[in-house]
């Protein structure tokens, strides 16, 4: 089995920045893609990026594309995500996923079997 937990969430003002991490524990995730995920109140789980498992690939969805960026450092079992120029938008549950399947930068939810219990993230106007 494995767990991850993310840290940094909070509440900032729009256009700030915060750095997401998700820690993992129980097992390597090195051989894993990764991503994050958010979800709004009233609204499906989406999709925000994705890494795969060395790094060399990253992905986005529209919403974030330059003002976001996914990294890891496989030697700290470690994922974040930079996020800069936030919008009141931005706000919700974020979630570290890891998917064991042979795609890049999975982008669907069905995609990843570990997932985090999320933390909050609250951008004021």
């Amino acid at each position: 089995q494995g767990l991850l937990v993310e840290s940094g969430g909070g509440l900032v003002q729009a256009g700030g920045s915060l750095r997401l991490s998700c820690a993992a524990s129980g097992r390597t995730f090195s051989n894993y893609a990764m991503g994050w995920f958010r979800q709004a109140p009233g609204k499906e789980r989406d999709f925000v990026s994705a890494i795969s498992w060395s790094g060399s690939w990253t992905y986005y969805a529209d919403s974030v594309q330059g003002r976001f960026t996914i990294s890891r450092d496989n030697a700290k079992n470690t994922m974040y995500l930079q996020m800069s120029s936030l919008k009141p938008e931005d706000t919700a549950v974020y979630y570290c996923a890891a998917s064991p399947l042979r795609v890049r930068v999975p982008q669907r939810s069905d995609e990843y079997d570990y997932w985090g219990q999320g933390t909050q993230v609250t951008v004021s106007s």
